[in-house]
């Protein structure tokens, strides 16, 4: 069979209809094979709808604090079910406004479950009918899932992954959160804001592990105060699920407890959809649950790229989309593509307090073998934050003390999950501290506080 279309793109998330896109604004024939949803897992159950979610819980904080503003609201009732359809809505509505760009860029759309045939043909299954397509060159974008691990498997209906933990149908009383990741924290945030009694339990010896020591010790502090319990250190051993709760198992510093939720959400990871999609017949290397590739996403078969979730950590859709377009790009044979650097994809936890961050911490830095000069500006000091009535949070910047390039910056506050972006954009563009020193903050922004954390680096600070 010679090859019907130019591209075929297997998976039509965030990373897969954005490489089918770019393939198309370059003039290639793609076909788009989808086993579910468009958007995949960020748009229907992920990235998108568990904003959604949040924006609900923000709404509450401040509700609880309107008094501080000179509102007096004799408390408020929570319609937990239209929060819940709320964030459907939202996921529904963008769901479909991927097709729509889909018919705009002239992209085929093929839903079922592909596999790969080798030589660059698959097959894809749709109830119980089997199509054959081929193309010159293959993209894997088939995500991921979450993990789970033995005695702790999640059932639906007491132990949630994810996807339960949007779409309950009652808010719980009390949770345990199993893990304290990005997805397990801006869960335990959720349901905390909503008055559930919220306990973390992380493995490591303290929460938002990849991220900067003292920004995870300034989160453990804000999350404590609002009530949340955090155990870190700890290992839920095994789960017992009674009739309507859980009891769980924890050991922590060699001493064993029980104690009983309503319900529990597993936060430990994911793990590639790298099953039954026909690897086997090609020369592709899976580890640890992933899709070997190198700095062009191409598989060691030849014609055959995976990109996203499904090819490894940094485990974000923006990174799956970066590496979609450029994949594609070194497809089509476009001049000044770059390879992924991972120190420059920023992380974000959308929790209250938000947590953000790009580049190497302080300590990953010494030990890299820098000696670094370290900036920090705390919230308190800036007017916009205090005005908003939240003055609780840190700008931190970590310096290569011999060149001044800035190694990384970390975040904890209001819309810091916005402002990451600046410190994105030096690092892309190689910025020293000199060129930050010299850009113009506009005042009053909370923004000012990435100018004030550059300063101090370097003993300039103005208002602290």
């Amino acid at each position: 069979m010679s090859p019907s279309t130019d591209l075929i793109v297997i998976g039509g998330g965030p990373g897969g209809y954005v490489a089918a896109i770019r393939a198309a604004q370059l003039g290639m024939k793609v076909t788009l094979v989808e086993s579910t949803h468009l958007g995949g897992i960020c748009l229907n159950w992920g990235c998108i709808p568990t904003k959604a979610l949040l924006r609900s819980s923000e709404i509450a904080n401040l509700l609880k604090h309107a008094g501080d503003f000179g509102f007096t609201i004799k408390g408020f009732d929570i319609d937990f079910k239209k929060i819940i359809e709320r964030s459907r809505k939202v996921a529904s509505q963008l769901s479909a406004g991927i097709g729509f760009l889909m018919k705009k860029n002239k992209i085929e759309v093929v839903m079922g479950q592909a596999k790969l045939l080798g030589s660059g043909k698959i097959e894809v299954t749709k109830d119980g009918k089997k199509t054959e397509l081929a193309a010159k060159n293959i993209i894997l974008a088939t995500g991921a899932r979450a993990r789970s691990l033995p005695g702790l498997e999640p059932d639906g209906k007491l132990v949630w992954t994810y996807k339960e933990a949007m779409v309950p149908e009652a808010l719980p009383k009390s949770l345990l959160v199993v893990g304290s990741g990005a997805i397990g924290i801006e869960f335990a945030s959720f349901y905390r804001a909503l008055g559930a009694e919220v306990t973390v339990v992380e493995v490591m010896d303290r929460i938002l592990p990849v991220e900067d020591e003292e920004i995870s010790a300034l989160a453990r502090k804000a999350f404590e105060k609002q009530g949340m319990k955090i155990m870190t250190g700890a290992t839920v051993k095994k789960l017992d699920k009674n009739e309507n709760d859980v009891t769980a198992t924890i050991e922590q510093a060699g001493n064993s407890s029980q104690s009983t939720f309503d319900r529990v959400i597993l936060a430990i990871g994911i793990t590639g959809n790298v099953e039954d999609i026909g690897l086997e017949k090609t020369k592709t290397k899976v580890e640890k649950g992933h899709i070997v590739i190198d700095q062009w996403c191409a598989t060691g078969e030849p014609g055959l790229y995976a990109i996203g979730d499904v090819a490894g950590p940094p485990w974000l859709a923006h990174k799956a989309s970066h590496e979609g377009v450029l994949c594609v790009e070194k497809i089509a044979g476009v001049k000044g593509v770059h390879p992924l650097n991972p120190a420059n994809v920023p992380g974000c936890t959308y929790c209250t307090p938000q947590v953000a961050s790009v580049g190497m911490t302080e300590t990953a830095a010494k030990k890299a073998g820098y000696q670094v000069k370290v900036g920090r500006f705390p919230f308190i000091g800036n007017g916009k934050a205090i005005a908003l009535g939240e003055p609780e949070g840190l700008a931190k910047t970590v310096f290569d003390a011999k060149t001044g390039e800035l190694l990384g910056a970390h975040m904890i506050g209001p819309e810091v999950t916005e402002m990451i972006q600046g410190y994105v954009v030096a690092r892309t563009l190689e910025t020293t501290e000199q060129e930050l020193m010299h850009t113009i903050f506009p005042h009053p922004t909370i923004s000012e506080t990435m100018h004030e954390a550059v300063l101090d680096a370097y003993g300039r600070a103005i208002h602290i």
